[in-house]
């Protein structure tokens, strides 16, 4: 949707002392339109004018207008503005916030009133994990997209954990323990875990037995940010408690593309879900081993934030994307999860 802002009205010049900080007195500004709304959401989580103004169809200077226009009417600074970054002020958050409930709750509206059948609209941002979105959601969204031509995806693949909030996700699927409490969390199940190493690995160091033959093994350390230390070797005992055990290791990867490529590569053994490594283990490339000493089932949940009602859009996204993931899933213990790995 193009988005027109409208003129500035002729105002005097402001003084040296109030053009560089916003006051927080009331404002006879005029209350912020719908599109400057959008503007100043678009800024926010694109972190730049610039871009945010391509996206809108706009030229940058209409979208800091717009910006402008509503710190006058607020009363407050919303961002922070530098040659190189543009970050939420601790206000802009608060305001960020509030805005996405506003355009969601218009946008709800606009809706309710329509018949299912003429379909959805508007953008969905979401993310997920690297290797979950290549081999799974990817090859199968344009069934979700044919069904809803009227819906624009943003998808963000990593293994880090993104802020849902700040960096302005509708909804996360997150695989491994949970952390945020702020969060609604739909638990969707668990991935059941394997212990694999190449079949010219284990040509090379023999296939162990045991946990006492890992001395002779060496472990493709996973961690979530260089520089953090991969606990070893995990596995769950008789009694349903996580267990690490320290394994030497030549190298250390923080993203599951590059875990993978390391085990096929004879460098380490690995700990990885099942499904996704059926055609490596059926063609023998690799092999599981310890299958008694394989790690607990890593939980799988979809996050979101607090609201009164969620976008039917998102709605219809987290059911399809339940349903998607529904044959790859063990029903969720209420025992302890494994961490994260």
């Amino acid at each position: 949707m193009s988005v027109k802002i409208p003129a500035p009205p002729v105002t005097s010049a402001p003084s040296a002392a109030a053009s560089n900080a916003p006051s927080n007195a009331p404002s006879n500004a005029p209350p912020p339109t719908l599109e400057t709304l959008q503007v100043f959401v678009r800024v926010a989580e694109l972190a730049s004018f610039t871009q945010a103004a391509q996206s809108l169809g706009l030229p940058k200077a209409s979208a800091s207008t717009a910006v402008q226009r509503l710190e006058a009417s607020l009363g407050t600074r919303l961002f922070h503005r530098t040659t190189r970054r543009v970050q939420l002020t601790q206000d802009g958050q608060a305001c960020y916030e509030r805005c996405k409930d506003l355009l969601a709750d218009l946008d709800d509206m606009q809706t309710m009133f329509q018949p299912a059948a003429s379909g959805l609209r508007g953008r969905l941002r979401v993310d997920m994990p690297i290797r979950v979105a290549q081999d799974l959601v990817v090859p199968r969204l344009p069934e979700f997209l044919a069904a809803h031509p009227g819906l624009e995806v943003e998808l963000s693949s990593t293994d880090r954990r993104v802020d849902l909030v700040r960096e302005g996700f509708d909804c996360v699927l997150r695989v491994g323990p949970l952390t945020d409490s702020s969060l609604v969390a739909r638990p969707l199940g668990a991935l059941e875990m394997a212990n694999l190493a190449s079949a010219a690995y284990l040509a090379e160091f023999g296939v162990p037995r045991t946990l006492e033959d890992l001395a002779r093994h060496r472990l493709v350390q996973y961690v979530t940010t260089l520089g953090q230390r991969c606990p070893g070797f995990e596995w769950r005992d008789e009694t349903g408690q996580t267990r690490f055990l320290p394994m030497p290791g030549a190298l250390t990867v923080c993203d599951s593309n590059s875990y993978a490529a390391a085990c096929l590569a004879g460098l380490g053994i690995t700990q990885v879900p099942r499904h996704g490594t059926e055609q490596e283990v059926l063609d023998g490339r690799l092999v599981e081993i310890l299958p008694e000493f394989r790690p607990a089932p890593m939980p799988v949940h979809l996050l979101y934030a607090h609201r009164r009602q969620l976008p039917r859009r998102v709605q219809a996204f987290m059911q399809w994307l339940s349903e998607l993931m529904a044959p790859r899933l063990l029903p969720l213990s209420s025992g302890p999860s494994a961490p994260n790995s």
